[in-house]
């Protein structure tokens, strides 16, 4: 696909529509185009640097099998990365972020492991040797769990990288991760702050139709190094 093609597609999409000038960070000056019925647009030119970079990033990560965490826990977010998520085999979060969920892993493995602990418990027949109430009692903690941290039931490590859409609404997941020097990719409007990010990509993230198209977009760059023979580094 030409890039013509791509540009195409993204204005189709929506994805050069910023916030107000009100609301725009001066981080991401240097991506925009200007601004119309005072609202930002970007320059989606600069946005395709960008996404080629991420794209080759991922296909490193995919090569080399490494683990990526998913964030979007804004509505417009949560559907595409909970699915593409799984379709990966990833870790994600699509609700609220756990403070110390990277900072304090140590701590989030805990309850992760006691999360599998109460799986196999609840699901092992005759269960005779508990009360009803006993039952119960690791039911609701099971729910618990599941709801705080069940998506992230495949994060063993801390993961290689993470991507959030919207680093502004994602701003605690953003700093964990870049306390601990892990990279940061994410999908930006224009009022975010991305001098944390290593991988800013400026464009619509309020959109669902913007949204969708970025993150097929670094799933299959993610696929393509997971094609890739590791030593090689040629497609398998």
């Amino acid at each position: 696909m030409s890039e013509t093609t791509i540009l195409k597609e993204l204005f189709t999409r929506g994805a050069h529509y910023g916030y107000s000038r009100r609301r725009r960070h001066p981080s991401v000056k240097p991506y925009l185009f200007g601004f119309k019925n005072r609202s930002a647009i970007v320059d989606l030119e600069r946005t395709l640097e960008a996404l080629k970079l991420v794209e080759t990033f991922l296909v490193g990560l995919g090569t080399e099998r490494k683990q990526w965490l998913l964030v979007g826990s804004k509505p417009e977010a949560q559907t595409k990365i909970e699915a593409t998520a799984k379709k990966l085999n990833m870790p994600y979060v699509t609700s609220r972020w756990i403070g110390g969920t990277l900072t304090n892993f140590p701590e989030i493995k805990k309850r992760l492991t006691r999360l599998e602990e109460l799986r196999t418990l609840l699901g092992v027949e005759g269960r005779s040797g508990y009360t009803k109430q006993e039952r119960a009692r690791f039911q609701k903690e099971l729910e618990r769990l599941e709801r705080n941290f069940g998506s992230l039931k495949l994060l063993n490590n801390l993961p290689a990288a993470i991507f959030v859409v919207d680093s502004e609404a994602e701003k605690l997941a953003v700093a964990e991760a870049h306390s601990l020097k892990i990279p940061i990719a994410g999908l930006c409007g224009t009022d975010c702050d991305i001098r944390l990010l290593d991988y800013p990509i400026i464009a619509n993230d309020g959109n669902i139709k913007s949204i969708d198209w970025f993150v097929d977009r670094l799933a299959a760059a993610y696929e393509l190094g997971l094609k890739t023979d590791p030593i090689k580094k040629e497609p398998v």
